[in-house]
């Protein structure tokens, strides 16, 4: 029996660099170093085949807890609602109005990386507010 010891969350998208990039932005994560013998990702991404070139990005956490996150060109655009999606916890232990004060304001920093707001979803006796997001292609997730 194997022990899982790592998990990668892929996204699917039209634009890996750009998406990934708002990642970082959101999570505080950090696009890795360039394979050794290249100056930048750039530089690594020219010598690939035409057609692989932008295919895929990569960022991760600077302290290694959280998940490897790789984003990857598909030619289909995204048309439904997703199957699975990304919490962003930021108001962990909050409640009330100082809960929804901190959603508010991780909200207008996103928005102002491009991420759009759906819909605030007010406490209801068993869970606590959370607001629904979309990222820069559209793919949903909730700020909790």
């Amino acid at each position: 029996m194997s022990t899982i010891r790592q998990v990668q969350v892929t996204f699917d998208c039209a634009e890996p660099e750009r998406v990934a990039r708002f990642w970082c932005e959101v999570l505080g994560y950090v696009v890795p170093p360039p394979p050794e013998g290249f100056e930048s990702w750039d530089a690594f991404d020219r010598t690939l085949p035409p057609e692989r070139q932008g295919a895929a990005f990569v960022c991760m956490d600077p302290s290694g807890v959280g998940p490897r996150m790789y984003f990857q060109r598909v030619p289909e655009g995204k048309v439904v609602k997703n199957r699975v999606h990304l919490d962003v916890r930021v108001g962990t232990g909050l409640v009330g109005e100082e809960r929804l004060a901190v959603l508010e304001a991780e909200c207008a920093r996103l928005v102002a990386l491009g991420a759009v707001r759906e819909r605030l979803l007010r406490a209801d006796g068993v869970n606590e507010s959370c607001m629904v997001m979309r990222d820069v292609e559209g793919n949903e997730f909730c700020l909790d």
